[in-house]
């Protein structure tokens, strides 16, 4: 079994205890490759020390997340943009809206979600989308482009997931698909077909059940595949195969 873990922030504080270690726990659990999703311009240092240490493994991406969208923004994109010309970086990430956490600076975050799909356009890399109540919002933004990528740490209806797919982009599926009360969701992802599903952990965030509560890490991820499997019938090596084969081809690796 190959997995790969396509959301992992394996660089943040959370890990500076044993990061070698959870690194070598997810290996040994299977998942051979994780995708690290910058955040802001202070967290990239740390994820290019990991993507360094474990060349293989460990696989960085760049991004300003919604977030981190301050009146600094326009300093922060131009020092993010300036690393897509020293280095070689697997996606645009993770970018998008937010609106669970802040709508006064809408216009603002739309800006610098807009600025870095243009680079992924110009760049040929994915984007990857963090949407928090904000999925139709930016389909509806990204209507006319053709951006490939995929929706992050996915919770939509079964309306979003069909424009998702429509266009051919990907659907992130992690822990929160795991939680006992969220049989909704489940019987979204019944209708999104394999060929565009892949998998994550947004460690340190969302740990899947049976480990939910507990600090996240990219070893968790079996247990995401194990709830597809009881959700399409089908064995933990297809799952495996299927969504590995999927994550290959939207990163290039």
């Amino acid at each position: 079994m190959f997995l790969i873990d396509t959301h992992t922030h394996l660089f943040s504080t959370s890990f500076d205890s044993d990061r070698d270690q959870v690194v070598q726990r997810a290996m040994e659990a299977g998942v051979g490759k994780m995708l690290l999703p910058n955040i802001d311009k202070d967290t990239i240092q740390a994820m290019l020390d990991l993507a360094d240490a474990y060349p293989e493994s460990c696989l960085p991406m760049l991004g300003l997340h919604p977030g981190s969208v301050e009146d600094d923004f326009r300093e922060q994109l131009a020092e993010h943009r300036a690393w897509f010309d020293r280095r070689k970086f697997y996606a645009v990430g993770e970018i998008g809206l937010d609106l669970y956490w802040r709508q006064d600076n809408l216009k603002r975050q739309q800006e610098v979600f807009m600025t870095q799909v243009d680079w992924a356009l110009a760049l040929d890399l994915p984007v990857v989308i963090h949407s928090r109540e904000s999925c139709s919002l930016i389909l509806d933004m990204l209507e006319a482009l053709p951006v490939r990528g995929v929706f992050h740490c996915f919770t939509g209806s079964v309306e979003e997931t069909m424009r998702i797919v429509d266009r051919g982009m990907y659907v992130g599926l992690g822990g929160v698909i795991t939680y006992k009360a969220n049989d909704a969701l489940r019987s979204v992802v019944k209708n999104i077909p394999l060929d565009r599903i892949v998998l994550e952990t947004d460690s340190p965030y969302l740990a899947p059940v049976p480990y939910r509560g507990k600090r996240n890490e990219s070893s968790y991820m079996p247990a995401v595949a194990e709830t597809l499997c009881t959700l399409f019938g089908k064995g933990l090596d297809e799952i495996a195969a299927l969504t590995t084969a999927n994550a290959q081809k939207l990163f290039r690796i």
